[in-house]
């Protein structure tokens, strides 16, 4: 597994959104499928064939959103949320691999962050973002998605 610090430019993005605790994480599934069944309702979507899944997460519980980038955010469907997330550093990987493997794709992120003096920023939103390409893959339970964590500051 490759990773590496990248930039991200500044995203908008509208979708739905979830909040629970880290064992009710196997309901996350079933947002992508309501998204994917209302992305139409999103008005001025980019042409990115991507679904972006912001998320905070804490001690106990985390907050997801599955959504779709816009160019600008003025109408938001019933139900849904629309935000901006600034420009800002992440650590960067690709999880190739099935949902029970994720937490350890997590961890090699995590211990590679603490070898090379990364400190997770948790007042940023961590980023996961499925590319419409690698859909069948995902269906089938061999995920395929990029995971962005945000830093505190990046060295160069």
């Amino acid at each position: 597994m490759s990773i590496q610090v990248v930039e991200k430019e500044e995203m908008k993005v509208v979708g739905i959104s979830w909040n629970g605790t880290y064992s009710q994480i196997n309901t996350l599934p079933n947002l992508f499928k309501e998204m994917i069944n209302r992305q139409e309702e999103v008005s001025y979507q980019t042409k990115e064939p991507v679904l972006i899944a912001p998320f905070h997460s804490r001690e106990t519980e985390l907050t997801y959103y599955v959504t779709a980038p816009v160019e600008k955010i003025e109408e938001i469907p019933e139900g849904m949320v629309g935000f901006t997330i600034p420009s800002k550093y992440y650590v960067f990987a690709t999880h190739i691999g099935s949902q029970e493997e994720v937490e350890d794709t997590y961890k090699k992120i995590y211990s590679w962050m603490g070898e090379y003096g990364y400190e997770q920023d948790h007042n940023a939103l961590s980023i996961e973002v499925y590319k419409v390409e690698h859909d069948h893959l995902n269906a089938n339970g061999e995920l395929h998605f990029d995971i962005y964590l945000p830093v505190k500051t990046y060295k160069r």
